[in-house]
């Protein structure tokens, strides 16, 4: 009887031993592959001559060195924490969206056009009904990409790319067309939206609401996947698709059901992006934070709440391009090239997921 309360306890241990581990391996894979891919750049801008100390320096001043810098950050991580959204939620269920720049684009033109032809609404309705034509148009969208998957057998991935591509074509005749503004000449767009439309700042930040609308939907997105039931099944589904269906989890609904959420929020960053940004929806729609919310998504492992400090931190990142086109006389893609050796350093990090061997070092110290 003792030595089986021994060897219940000891597997306990063991099990607590586990779990800890895994929760160091998580975050110990993404930090290191952002180092690495850091440190790769350091080395490539060492091959051109410029000095990587140079360039951090400038990327911490102009992102993170100053008020202005955190709210030019702060400003740009709004769409990057819902863009992210369209990426991890589909991806707890095995799926990999990386056209949430197409929802983004279509929920922008979504809220354009609702301000367009309902002008005379009240100021909060119309804001409401710009959120809602811009979620549910996004929603479609996206969710579209989960339908095609498990009715058909489309591949999600090809075909949410390749579907962003057709929504910045429909944007494009949208704004060009039906929907332009006769006195937009230069830059094609929908008609200014009515100052009372505008959403304003957060008081005391000087960044506008977006981002705490993005950093509650990173909560609630968390909460969804790790303590509901709904996000129980869809981490069954994503762990064994047959499994799941053996047990009489509806895989399929989950699979619609997560990609329109995604989808969901990547056009209420456009609509954001329309009202509280550029005041219409024009070309600047298209800026590339869906293609970023990947990167952020990935990074983060799908975690709603990492997703918030990843957003920042590639924000300030990207609000630090012009400094550097200016100062080290670099073009301002350069920051595309940065961030792009950091994505190729987290898929390489994937490989090691399970392989570092914490465990062996706890059962050493049990013994």
């Amino acid at each position: 009887m003792q030595a089986e309360l021994v060897a219940s306890s000891t597997g306990r241990a063991g099990f607590l031993s586990e779990a800890g581990a895994r929760r160091i391996e998580a975050a110990i894979l993404p930090l290191a592959a952002l180092l690495a891919g850091m440190a790769a750049f350091a080395a490539f801008l060492a091959v051109l001559g410029k000095s990587p100390v140079d360039f951090y320096l400038l990327v911490f001043k102009a992102g993170f060195g100053t008020a202005f810098s955190w709210t030019n950050t702060l400003a740009r991580a709004a769409p990057l924490l819902l863009a992210a959204l369209c990426v991890a939620l589909p991806a707890r269920l095995g799926l990999v969206i990386i056209g949430g720049e197409g929802a983004i684009v279509l929920g922008g033109v979504a809220a354009g056009a609702v301000a367009m032809l309902a002008p005379s609404m009240p100021a909060p309705i119309g804001i409401a009904f710009m959120a809602i034509a811009a979620m549910v148009v996004g929603g479609v969208w996206i969710g579209g990409v989960g339908a095609l998957r498990r009715l058909r057998g489309v591949n999600e991935t090809i075909s949410s790319l390749l579907m962003a591509y057709i929504a910045i074509a429909l944007m494009n005749h949208l704004i060009e067309g039906p929907l332009r503004d006769p006195a937009s000449l230069n830059k094609p767009s929908t008609a200014p939206l009515p100052e009372a439309w505008r959403i304003g700042e957060i008081p005391g930040v000087g960044v506008h609401w977006g981002l705490a609308v993005g950093i509650i939907a990173c909560i609630v997105s968390w909460v969804l996947i790790e303590r509901t039931t709904f996000g129980f099944a869809a981490r069954i589904v994503g762990g064994n698709v047959r499994a799941a269906q053996i047990q009489g989890l509806p895989a399929g609904v989950l699979a619609i059901g997560f990609t329109a959420l995604g989808g969901a929020f990547a056009g209420l960053a456009g609509m954001f992006e329309v009202a509280a940004v550029h005041g219409s929806a024009n070309a600047s729609l298209a800026a590339g934070y869906g293609y970023t919310g990947i990167l952020i998504a990935f990074l983060a492992r799908h975690n709603g709440l990492a997703i918030i400090p990843a957003a920042i931190l590639f924000a300030g990142f990207e609000a630090s391009s012009g400094l550097v086109q200016r100062r080290m006389d670099m073009p301002d893609a350069t920051v595309l090239v940065l961030e792009g050796m950091v994505f190729i350093a987290i898929l390489l990090s994937d490989t090691l997921q399970g392989r570092l061997r914490f465990m062996s070092i706890f059962e050493r110290r049990q013994k």
